[in-house]
C-alpha cells in the first residue's frame, strides 16, 4: 500500500518530533480527526507509527532510526539541553562523550571552553572540537561503525577503563518508564556501562521523545546518573525516584 501525500507529511513530522497528536494534525490539514485517526491506523497497519492515546509515536523496535533522521529530530530542544549540561562543566574538565546526536549538541556547547580533555568514541564529537585549540581530544580505539561514525568493541571499552573521567556526558535511545536507559547495539551498551564505572560524575542528555520509545538493551539506571538533561517533565512515577536516588533534573522548558 502506498502512502497518500497527507500520510507521507505525517511520518515526516513524526520523525521531526517523534509523536504527532490527532487533533494538532486535522487543524493542520484542515480535515476531521476521523480522518486523522484513519491515516494514523493506516501508519500503524504499515509498521510505521505506533498509535498511542490522542495520536502516534514512531515505531519502536529493535533497530534504531537513521542517524541523520535523528539528527533533525528536537534540534531546539536538544540546542537548549546541551547549554543547561555545559554550563555545568567548569573549564579544565576531563570529560568522556559517547555516541549520540544530543552528546554531539554538548561538543558544540563546549567549543569557548578551556584546558578541557575530552575522551571519545564518537569521531562526530572529535571533529567538532578540533575547532576549540583549548580541548586536548582524545580518541578511543575500537570499530569504527559507519552509520553514526562511533567507535565500538572490546577495544573501546578496554581504553576507557584507563581513564577516571570528571564527567562522562551521556545519550540513551529510550528510556523505560522504571527509569531504565535503553539502547539498541549490544557492544554500545558496555561502552556505556564502562564510561559511567569510570566517571566520578554522570551527566544523562535525553530529549523528551526518549520517553515514548522502547529498546532492547539496557545501559543502567537513572539511579546511576548524577543530573539528567531533558525537555519535559518526567513521567509522574519516575519523578519521585529520582528524587529518592538524588538524581538531579534540569529541564529546559
Amino acid at each position: 500500500m502506498s502512502l497518500s501525500f497527507r500520510q507521507s507529511d505525517i511520518l515526516d513530522i513524526a520523525k521531526q518530533t517523534g509523536r504527532v497528536a490527532v487533533e494538532e494534525l486535522a487543524e493542520q490539514f484542515g480535515v476531521t480527526v476521523q480522518t486523522i485517526r484513519r491515516d494514523l491506523s493506516e501508519l500503524s497497519d504499515l509498521g510505521k507509527l505506533d498509535r498511542v492515546h490522542g495520536g502516534a509515536v514512531l515505531r519502536s523496535g529493535v533497530s534504531n532510526i537513521g542517524y541523520e533522521d535523528r539528527r533533525s529530530l528536537n534540534e531546539e530542544a536538544k540546542s537548549q539541553i546541551a547549554q543547561n549540561c555545559a554550563a555545568d562543566i567548569p573549564d579544565g574538565a576531563s570529560i568522556f562523550m559517547n555516541i549520540g546526536t544530543s552528546t554531539e549538541a554538548v561538543a558544540r556547547q563546549l567549543l569557548d571552553h578551556k584546558n578541557l580533555m575530552v575522551v571519545t568514541n564518537n569521531m562526530n564529537v572529535a571533529n567538532i572540537l578540533v575547532a576549540n585549540p583549548d580541548c586536548e581530544i582524545v580518541v578511543a580505539g575500537g570499530v569504527l561503525r559507519r552509520s553514526d561514525g562511533g567507535l565500538i568493541g572490546n577495544l573501546t571499552t578496554s581504553t576507557i577503563k584507563q581513564f577516571k573521567f570528571d564527567y562522562s556526558v551521556i545519550g540513551c535511545s529510550a528510556m523505560d518508564a522504571d527509569g531504565d536507559l535503553l539502547d539498541f547495539d549490544f557492544q554500545e551498551v558496555h561502552v556505556s556501562q564502562a564510561i559511567i564505572a569510570q566517571a566520578r560524575r554522570t551527566f544523562l542528555v535525553a530529549d523528551h521523545s526518549k520517553f515514548q520509545r522502547s529498546a532492547p538493551a539496557r545501559i543502567a539506571s537513572l539511579r546511576d546518573v548524577d543530573t539528567f538533561y531533558t525537555d519535559a517533565p518526567l513521567p509522574e512515577k519516575l519523578t519521585p525516584k529520582c528524587a529518592e536516588w538524588q538524581t538531579a533534573l534540569r529541564l529546559s522548558i
